[in-house]
């Protein structure tokens, strides 16, 4: 599966276009035309390469919603952003965190090379209440934790519904969690273009006040300042009886990836360390090869990352396999040789646990939270069924069993790209529910402050 790592980290790619290059389309325009024709062709897409198109939306309501879409089509021409915005409203409707259309890294990179500005204030949502995470504004006294209630005199809860159709994923917890990632600044910005000045009001304990703060430089001021929430980095540590591993994403150089696992794993023996905690949160997931390969040292028979891997081949699939696959690996020439529309299970083969003297057989826990996306939560969902491990923390936004195995094509006029899913897969429980991965011990993970609460509290229990 496909790495959110690559969905949402922006800021890297921006600050070395800013360094090194021009960023390409921001200024292109469309016609009425192009852009009532690849609506219609992006529409027919969905339906004709989506596994289960209608999975959380009916037939008839995405037609109306395909339909108030072309209506609101009455300009002579439309810019990027804008058709990129129209479209994203289409694709969001199918509510699958897999099938989407990316923020539009091109025009606001152009945007932010004009002079551009941004709202300066970061929020974390928790309990359906926003609170600012970060202050980026000049006004000190609006201070991290403090509960923002409105802007400009709108309520908080109505300005993410605005945005709400901008962000694809099955359920609300879940656009929160990307809304968290992606940021409140840059997707105000895509719902509401430029602003200069705003008027916020901000609970702090029982106090209400409004404050007049200034809209901040989107390079200097944002990007170049803030942090990244999928920020999972290879780490091990020990605490006395316990081991701490961190694997990083499940993506990137797979040879370095596994000397490490290796490398920590001997470690670990060497430690006799009695516990160990894998920690797989705000970790944006990445491929199975990846985590098998974790697994493997845990396990204590042959494995499988899911029950059912199920996938619909298309005429767009075939294309891109074609184009881009080895054809001559069983997965694609299942692609290649299946009919068109067809929706079949493909097999893989079990894998292998690590040898048993190398094999770690003490307490296990893995840390998960609403930022354990896509083969993160597969994963965790993965050790949790086989019983492998405790899972600790918060409810995973991601599902277990979802629809997913991204690809990518691009429209025909407009050449914005749609990532789409065109996969299903189901947990190793065979478990379908509409819901994430559930800790056996609840841990709430705060964004508001430097502290772990999770790691903190669960070696407070050993």
């Amino acid at each position: 599966m496909e790495s959110y790592k690559a969905l949402f980290k922006i800021t890297v790619s921006i600050i070395w276009i800013f360094t090194h290059s021009i960023a390409n389309g921001g200024g292109v325009t469309f016609s009425q035309e192009q852009v009532r024709g690849d609506l219609s062709n992006l529409y027919q897409s969905l339906i004709d390469t989506h596994y289960n198109p209608y999975a959380y939306i009916s037939k008839a309501q995405l037609q109306q919603r395909y339909q108030n879409l072309q209506d609101q089509i009455t300009k002579p021409s439309y810019s990027l952003l804008e058709t990129t915005k129209l479209y994203q409203q289409l694709v969001s409707s199918l509510n699958n965190g897999h099938t989407e259309i990316d923020f539009p890294a091109a025009p606001y990179i152009e945007y932010a090379k004009s002079g551009g500005t941004l709202f300066p204030l970061e929020i974390s949502i928790e309990g359906n209440k926003a609170f600012i995470r970060n202050n980026y504004s000049k006004n000190s006294s609006i201070v991290k934790g403090s509960e923002l209630l409105k802007v400009n005199g709108q309520p908080i809860n109505t300005i993410l519904k605005s945005i709400y159709p901008l962000i694809s994923a099955e359920r609300q917890y879940f656009k929160n969690a990307k809304l968290e990632i992606y940021t409140l600044p840059r997707y105000y910005w895509y719902a509401y273009g430029r602003q200069d000045n705003f008027v916020v009001t901000i609970r702090n304990d029982d106090s209400i006040t409004e404050y007049n703060v200034k809209a901040i430089n989107t390079f200097n001021e944002f990007e170049a300042k803030k942090d990244e929430i999928l920020n999972a980095q290879q780490k091990l540590n020990f605490f006395e009886t316990t081991a701490y591993l961190n694997p990083g994403q499940f993506s990137g150089d797979e040879k370095k990836y596994k000397q490490f696992i290796d490398e920590s794993f001997a470690a670990i023996r060497k430690k006799s360390s009695k516990n160990l905690i894998i920690d797989l949160r705000n970790n944006g997931g990445g491929n199975d090869s990846f985590s098998d390969y974790l697994v493997a040292y845990i396990a204590d028979k042959p494995f499988r990352w899911s029950s059912t891997f199920s996938l619909r081949t298309s005429a767009l699939l075939k294309k891109d396999t074609k184009a881009n696959k080895d054809i001559t690996k069983p997965y694609w020439q299942s692609v290649m040789n299946k009919n068109t529309g067809e929706r079949y299970e493909f097999q893989f083969d079990k894998y292998q646990p690590i040898s048993e003297k190398k094999r770690y057989k003490g307490n296990v826990y893995v840390l998960i939270n609403r930022h354990s996306h896509s083969q993160a939560a597969v994963t965790a969902a993965q050790i949790q069924d086989y019983g492998w491990a405790t899972i600790v923390g918060e409810e995973t936004g991601d599902y277990p069993s979802l629809y997913a195995s991204q690809f990518q094509y691009s429209l025909p006029i407009t050449n914005i790209v749609v990532k789409i899913s065109k996969g299903y897969i189901v947990r190793v429980s065979g478990n379908k529910e509409s819901k994430g991965v559930i800790p056996d011990i609840m841990l709430r993970d705060h964004l508001l402050d430097e502290n772990d609460e999770i790691l903190t509290q669960l070696l407070q229990r050993f």
